[in-house]
């Protein structure tokens, strides 16, 4: 009989036995990876609108107190100036006004007035400078006379008498002016006028100065009578009102 030959070596690819009688190995469990294919990728979320509306909220609030809280400064502020002050316009009238010349042709005009005029202050606490006082004398639409009177102070609880030579002479009719007023009033030898003062004034109460504030005085409800002769006629004023009006600048604009 032939010997058979047992072969050291397993045959190649042959797995090695195990040593838990032939059963499968166990492999380490899987571990969990970090990268996941279904995962969307990490962006920074942009501030929730909500955060926004909070923080505008918040801004106009304080912007809407801090107003309130200026406006209930300045209106304390005003009510104690008014209490301690007393604030008063200064008053106005016409003393006297006399008219001694009075030509019209149908390219100029001569006029001569004597022109008298009382500025009240019933103040006991506030001073009034004011500066030269330009005066116009209109009939209708049309000026027939101005002059000026020279700035002064107005003291506390003072009365102050004003007069001036308010004249036109030869003053050439501007284009276009409606004259026929004018020319009916000659005829009639009596003529309806209207005054116009205009100056700056400046305020002291106290220690306390304003800037100085434009004005106008406007005093309607004069007649007088046209002179025949070399005798100067008087206007009756007694039925004048003479009406303040301040004239405060807002950008451009006159108020």
């Amino acid at each position: 009989m032939s010997d058979r030959v047992h072969p050291s070596a397993k045959p190649a690819g042959e797995a090695p036995a195990a040593s838990n009688g032939g059963a499968n190995p166990a492999f380490p469990a899987n571990k969990s990876q970090f990268y996941n294919p279904t995962r969307l990728p990490y962006r920074p979320q942009p501030p929730s609108r909500r955060h926004r509306r909070s923080c505008c909220c918040s801004c106009c609030l304080w912007i809407t107190t801090a107003i309130l809280l200026v406006l209930l400064i300045a209106a304390v502020a005003g009510a104690a100036f008014y209490v301690f002050f007393r604030p008063h316009r200064p008053s106005f009238s016409v003393n006297s006004l006399q008219l001694s010349r009075f030509n019209l042709t149908d390219n100029s005009l001569t006029t001569a007035f004597n022109f008298s005029l009382t500025a009240r202050n019933p103040n006991k606490k506030i001073d009034f400078y004011y500066d030269q006082i330009s005066v116009k004398i209109f009939s209708g639409d049309v000026v027939i006379g101005d002059g000026s009177f020279a700035g002064f102070t107005h003291g506390k609880k003072n009365v102050t008498t004003l007069r001036t030579v308010i004249s036109s002479t030869n003053s050439p009719i501007p284009a276009g002016a409606d004259i026929s007023p004018l020319k009916s009033s000659l005829k009639s030898r009596n003529l309806p006028l209207k005054i116009q003062l205009e100056t700056k004034v400046k305020v002291k109460a106290w220690k306390i100065k304003t800037n100085k504030i434009e004005i106008r005085v406007t005093c309607s409800g004069i007649k007088i009578s046209i002179p025949s002769g070399k005798t100067a006629s008087l206007a009756t004023t007694s039925n004048v009102n003479c009406k303040v009006d301040p004239r405060v600048k807002i950008i451009k604009w006159t108020v």
